[in-house]
C-alpha cells in the first residue's frame, strides 16, 4: 500500500510548497482537487486548464519525487453538471465533462477519478431511483471508455444519506460500478462514509473484496486519521485480509489544526496503525 494525501488540505499554499511538503513528511503521493488549481478562473472546469500547464503540474511532481495518485472534488465549482437531473442536456454536459476528466486525470499521470459530488447526484422531487440510475449509468458510459483508453479508473464513492440520496452503501456502490463490465469503473471506499453504515468497517472492507480501488483515511469527526475516534489498527488488517495494494490517502473536511499538523500527525498514526 501507499500513503497519499488530498492538497486542498494545504489551503493558500503553491502546489509545489505541498508537493514538497507532502514528500518530506513521507507520503508517497499526493491527490489534486482540480478546483484548486483554478484560483482565478470562473467556473472551474479543468478545460480551462491548458496542456502546458498539466505537463508543468506532472513535470513538478515528478522533479519532487511525488506521484500524482489522481484526482477528487471533481464537480466542485464545476457549475451546471449533475448526474441524475432530468434534463438530458445537462446530462450530456456531464457525461463529456466526465470525458474531459479522464484526459485530465491522465495527463497529469494520475491513474485514479474519485467521485463522491453527492450535491451533483442527488434525486431531486419526482425522480425514481431506478431512473435516476438508469441516467447516472448512462451518464458515466462514454468516460469509462475513454478512461480505459487512458489507463485512469473512475472510482464512485457510496456517500452518507446526510449527504446525498443517492448511493449510500458500499454494496449498492459496487453494483452500481460491476454493470459496467471493466476494471476502469471501480469503487471508493471512505472511512467518514463508511461510518454512517449499519455493518462494522472491517466488515464492509471484507465483504468488498476486490471490488474496490482506492481509499480514503479520515475519521467520522471530518478530521484526519487519529484526530478522532476511529480505530484504524482493524481497518489496517482487513485491508490486508482482502490483499488490498492500492493507495490510502488523507481526506479530511476540517483544517482546524493546520496542513502542517494534519499531514504529519495522520501520516505518522498512519504508519503505525498499518505496521505488521
Amino acid at each position: 500500500m501507499k500513503f497519499g494525501i488530498c492538497n486542498e488540505i494545504f489551503q493558500n499554499w503553491k502546489l509545489a510548497d505541498a508537493m514538497r511538503y507532502a514528500k518530506t513528511a513521507g507520503y508517497d503521493c499526493i491527490e489534486l482537487a482540480p478546483f484548486t488549481l483554478l484560483p482565478g478562473a470562473s467556473g472551474k472546469y479543468v478545460t480551462a486548464i491548458s496542456p502546458a500547464e498539466r505537463r508543468a503540474i506532472r513535470d513538478t511532481a515528478a522533479q519532487i519525487g511525488l506521484e500524482i495518485s489522481g484526482i477528487h472534488w471533481v464537480l466542485v465549482q464545476a457549475d451546471g453538471l449533475h448526474l441524475t437531473l432530468p434534463d438530458a442536456t445537462i446530462r450530456q454536459r456531464t457525461a463529456d465533462y466526465f470525458v474531459a476528466l479522464a484526459d485530465f486525470c491522465a495527463d497529469l499521470g494520475g491513474q485514479t477519478i474519485v467521485v463522491g459530488s453527492p450535491k451533483q447526484r442527488s434525486l431531486t422531487d419526482g425522480v425514481s431511483h431506478q431512473q435516476a440510475w438508469d441516467w447516472a449509468t448512462a451518464v458515466f458510459r462514454p468516460a469509462v471508455a475513454r478512461a480505459a483508453d487512458r489507463g485512469v479508473t473512475i472510482c464512485f464513492e457510496p456517500l452518507a444519506p446526510a449527504e446525498t440520496n443517492f448511493i449510500n452503501t458500499a454494496a449498492e456502490a459496487i453494483t452500481f460500478a460491476q454493470q459496467f463490465h471493466h476494471p476502469a469503473m471501480s469503487v471508493i471506499l471512505d472511512v467518514k462514509a463508511m461510518s454512517s453504515e449499519v455493518k462494522p468497517i472491517p466488515q464492509i472492507i471484507r465483504d468488498a473484496r476486490g471490488n474496490f480501488s482506492y481509499f480514503h483515511a479520515n475519521d467520522a469527526n471530518l478530521k484526519g486519521p487519529g484526530f478522532g475516534d476511529v480505530d484504524f489498527k482493524p481497518i489496517a488488517a482487513a485491508l490486508r485480509d482482502v490483499s488490498y495494494d492500492g493507495v490510502v490517502s488523507v481526506e479530511v473536511f476540517k483544517f482546524e489544526e493546520g496542513p502542517a499538523a494534519i499531514a504529519t500527525q495522520s501520516l505518522a498514526y498512519l504508519k503505525k496503525a498499518f505496521a505488521p
